[in-house]
């Protein structure tokens, strides 16, 4: 059976998108682009540009990065015409986007580092604001997301940058479509199916172009549903589960008066949703303000950030009940004394209240009659059931719409939840669903590998019971010898679940008390050297209970307030405890936080859920900032999201919307090495499991959102093991494949090998034994895996086009023990003093290890040129640490010297260069870079030579800093 090629893929599209209402023009390349704007903003703006202006048109254009250019698009540019006159020019029509020109081309060549000719093109007013890549049938669909970013590095930014005005790259095999944001940041777990309202995904790219090129829908994602997000200058693209929900909301704003509300799954991206929703209901005339609603001062804080994040300046947070008081009236100044009156307040509903039944109701009382839309950020929290009668009384004409993960439904409405209304009964119609079964096959969560602990096998291989049957059941589970066990257990599997400590952990107890006692059991566990992980733990005052319906209930504001005696939890034991505890954080990360002061209580709640959430970013600095476990009874099992948590301890009960949402904590999509949440629950919570499962998607669910058992993916891991023995029987096998095809064949069948890998071991049932490959044959195969990796990179160095190029070897599933030059060093020594065989055979392993680990490889030939010419003339052992390190400063030298040499770099200030890229981790910018050299070179060559050099540099850090120690 042949596939369909490319070319018949990109015609029939052509066609397609012609009958859609888009005009076919040919531009071959960077010069028919340019003469092709021209004519279509001066058709789009009705006029006529002389050439000097259009130049001054294009100079603007070609300011600044896709960032940057994504505000250019939205804008209009002034200047002065040759005749004097002042004009504008409108680059996109975003309040009526029909108004706007589309036009189709392909194969457009354009030549920056090196020729790229990209498949086809959407064209809006002239601008390329859509890049379609397409892979033949069968192929997989990564390919096209990798060709894109080669794109962004090799040409996009010639020819005036104005391939950098894309908005959205689609990416399709035929088969399988998918959109992205113009986001070089993002990875392709960042790629998005289209769907219908229903949440049935739209893969063929005929029915794509359909529902999603047409005309007036894509104008329209251009103009509404692409956030710029200002903290991290990216372009984000709304999901269809979003765009339908943001819809459901203005439409039922515009034609009614009835309330309504979302179901979205935890961890589906409520925010960015709300805030759309949030922004285009701002400029609905009828609309007064537009109010945000959480229950704590830590979301409330949070979603201002992530809100202003997406557009600067939106929006008032508010510190108390006398400043909101202030934005409802439109009095408002911030702290630099500054007017403002926002239509968009985020405040918590505890401030809320507060307005509308103290003393501060009578200012308010002339607003009563204004339309208010009122959006909650979870609307099932506990507080809310009294509230939600006083804001309908007191605003007798707003409107009111919540999101939630988790709604209340008769079935786990309890008298803790609203007084036992439903989501329902207080909102009305549900407007849009979107369960954990859709998210989880959209890839947008994760599933849940869930373990039930009651007995483990310890390092001397005997079973230990955690559980033990008894007639005081409370007792037993508070027991100091079970809780020793459980701690010894986190211990031994902790490193194995969080993959050596990369990803970080909550453990959910019971109670305080527990909190408590486990604290102290692992800190007495770490100063007998038992372990070196970093724990924390946060813990409000309030009921010492066994949560037994499990509600996911956060303190509000005035239980943050740890400093006033009146809430201090029993007595102060449990304060001294905790201010101890905070006093060995503040010794661990060197800050000073105390129960002492409410706010800096807050303070050091803020420093734990940033030292979780910021450790996906590359600038974290993981060795000095990493925190690994922390212990909690409520606090941060709802509202916290940090993609590197992937694990939760559970001693609790937990049950329905609890359940899940302390769940949720762990299933952030990141990359390819999580694959899963890992929930270790030492309490038998399988039946609420199921029940809370079914309650939130349906009775058939329980598979779709849990993971297989250890044995269904060790026969997945056998089957993908069969399919590499086909193509390369043993590992020599693959220095004989002859065609880049079969590499590449070998690339993906190793691959798939290794993602089946990565969730085995996992498991805490992970045996190599089990397994029908023994663990040095993996590891050769791992090795010409990476042999083939090393030689891409050759090749793209030498801009040598290759299938390989596009192909994602997912490096980041090549993980193993934490592995530097240090421990090779440890390894060397040991073997110095080995007899002959014995060390010919520690010798072989350090040069098989040198050539598995992914961070070493780097420097294998010059450890490998140590251990030959330098290690034989050491007498003495203890030496060989200073040997080497003297050996590593000349290499280092040297290296640097040749590298100045080769591109006419001064030695000084490029080292002051690399020094300051080693510091902050941020990549210098090309001005930086050009300083070095005797002689700038010419902007035709600037893009070439300053990626040339950067490149250099990350290698040369890449061997002689990263990885020697720690």
């Amino acid at each position: 059976m042949t596939t369909q090629p490319e070319a018949i893929l990109e015609h029939n599209l052509i066609q397609q998108l012609v009958g859609l209402g888009y005009t076919s023009v040919k531009v071959q390349d960077g010069d028919a682009l340019l003469s092709n704007l021209k004519s279509q903003l001066e058709t789009f703006n009705k006029t006529s540009y002389t050439d000097k202006e259009f130049d001054g048109i294009l100079n603007h254009l070609a300011k600044g990065n896709v960032f940057e250019k994504a505000k250019t698009l939205r804008d209009r540019f002034s200047f002065i015409k040759e005749d004097g006159e002042v004009d504008y020019v409108q680059f996109f029509d975003s309040e009526n986007w029909n108004n706007n020109l589309f036009q189709v081309t392909n194969q457009v060549q354009q030549t920056g580092s090196y020729l790229n000719r990209y498949d086809v093109t959407l064209l809006v007013n002239g601008l390329p604001l859509v890049q379609i890549e397409l892979k033949r049938r069968g192929l997989e669909i990564k390919e096209a997301f990798n060709q894109i970013n080669r794109y962004q590095l090799h040409s996009f930014w010639s020819n005036h940058g104005l391939f950098q005005y894309v908005q959205l790259f689609v990416i399709s095999n035929g088969v399988n479509t998918k959109y992205l944001a113009n986001n070089k940041l993002q990875s392709v777990k960042q790629t998005f199916f289209w769907a219908d309202k229903t949440n049935k995904n739209i893969t063929g790219i005929t029915e794509f172009a359909a529902y999603f090129l047409n005309p007036d829908h894509l104008g329209k994602m251009i103009a509404h549903y692409i956030v710029l997000n200002e903290t991290h200058k990216i372009m984000m693209v709304l999901r269809p589960y979003q765009y339908y929900a943001a819809e459901a909301i203005i439409h039922q704003v515009k034609t009614s008066r009835e309330n309504g509300y979302i179901w979205h799954t935890t961890g589906s991206g409520k925010t960015l949703t709300s805030f759309k929703a949030s922004q285009i209901l701002m400029d609905v005339p009828e609309v007064y303000k537009v109010v945000f609603v959480v229950d704590r001062k830590d979301l409330d804080y949070q979603t201002m950030k992530e809100f202003n994040a997406f557009k600067e300046g939106s929006v008032d947070s508010t510190d108390n009940t006398h400043s909101l008081v202030k934005q409802f009236l439109g009095k408002f100044k911030d702290k630099k004394g500054v007017r403002k009156d926002s239509d968009l307040i985020i405040t918590t509903i505890q401030k809320l209240n507060n307005a509308i039944s103290g003393h501060y109701r009578n200012k308010l009382e002339h607003l009563k009659e204004e339309r208010f839309v009122f959006i909650f950020d979870e609307c099932h929290r506990s507080q809310f059931g009294d509230t939600h009668a006083r804001i309908t009384e007191f605003f007798s004409n707003s409107q009111l719409f919540g999101f939630t993960g988790t709604p209340i439904f008769a079935e786990n409405a309890s008298k803790n939840d609203l007084g036992k209304r439903t989501t329902r009964d207080l909102f009305g119609a549900c407007l849009h669903k979107y369960v954990i079964t859709d998210a989880i096959r959209d890839e947008n969560v994760l599933k849940f590998g869930i373990e039930y602990i009651g007995k483990y096998r310890n390092k001397s291989n005997t079973f230990i019971d955690i559980e033990v049957e008894d007639i005081d059941r409370k007792e037993v589970l508070n027991s100091p010898m079970r809780l020793n066990k459980i701690a010894d257990y986190i211990i031994a599997h902790h490193d194995q679940k969080t993959f050596n400590k990369d990803y970080s952990a909550l453990f959910a107890v019971s109670s305080i008390d527990n909190v408590i006692a486990y604290y102290d059991i692992f800190k007495q566990k770490k100063e007998a050297g038992e372990h070196n992980l970093r724990i924390a733990t946060i813990f409000t005052y309030g009921a010492n209970e066994d949560n037994e319906d499990a509600q996911d209930f956060l303190p509000g504001d005035e239980m943050l307030k740890a400093a006033e005696p009146a809430l201090a939890y029993n007595s102060s034991h449990t304060r001294d405890k905790l201010e101890s505890y905070i006093a060995d954080y503040n010794k661990m990360y060197n800050t000073s936080f105390t129960t002492k002061d409410s706010q800096q209580f807050e303070n050091y709640f803020k420093d734990i859920s940033k030292r979780l959430k910021e450790r996906e970013k590359d600038t974290f600095n993981d060795e000095k900032d990493r925190l690994d476990i922390v212990l909690v009874v409520n606090m941060m099992l709802t509202g916290f999201d940090a993609k590197k948590v992937n694990t939760l301890y559970v001693d609790k009960n937990l049950r329905q919307h609890g359940l899940i949402q302390a769940f949720s904590r762990t299933n952030r999509t990141l990359g390819e090495q999580k694959s899963q949440g890992n929930i270790l629950c030492f309490r038998n919570l399988k039946k609420a499991t199921d029940d809370a499962i079914t309650l939130f998607s349906n009775k058939d669910a329980i598979e779709v959102v849990t993971m297989p058992d250890y044995e269904v993916i060790a026969e997945k891991f056998e089957e993908a093991l069969k399919n590499l023995r086909e193509i390369t029987p043993t590992y020599q096998s693959v220095d004989n494949l002859i065609s880049e095809d079969d590499e590449a064949a070998f690339v993906q069948a190793f691959r798939r090998l290794m993602r089946n890998m990565n969730v085995l071991q996992s498991y805490t049932d992970f045996d190599w034994d089990d397994l029908p490959i023994e663990a040095q044959e993996f590891e050769d195969y791992k090795s010409k895996y990476l042999d083939l990796y090393e030689k891409v990179k050759r090749d793209s160095k030498k801009q040598k086009a290759s299938i390989l190029n596009d192909i994602d070897f997912e490096l980041e599933l090549i993980h193993r023990d934490r592995i530097n030059v240090a421990y090779i060093l440890k390894l060397l020594a040991k073997m110095k003093g080995a007899k002959t065989t014995e060390a010919q055979n520690q010798k072989k392993a350090i040069i098989d290890l040198l050539g598995g680990d992914v961070m070493l490889r780097s420097k294998r030939e010059l450890i490998e040129k140590f251990i030959e010419e330098n290690l034989p003339k050491i007498d003495d052992v203890d030496a060989i640490e200073e040997e080497f390190e003297a050996y590593w400063k000349d290499q280092k030298v040297l290296a640097l010297g040749k590298l100045c040499e080769e591109e006419n770099l001064d030695k000084a200030q490029f080292k002051a260069l690399i020094d300051a890229y080693i510091y902050s981790g941020h990549e210098p910018i090309k001005d930086d870079v050009f300083k070095c050299l005797d002689n700038r070179p010419s902007i035709l060559k600037a893009r070439e030579i300053g990626e040339r050099i950067l490149s250099k540099m990350k290698e040369y850090v890449q061997v002689f800093i990263e990885g020697m120690t720690g």
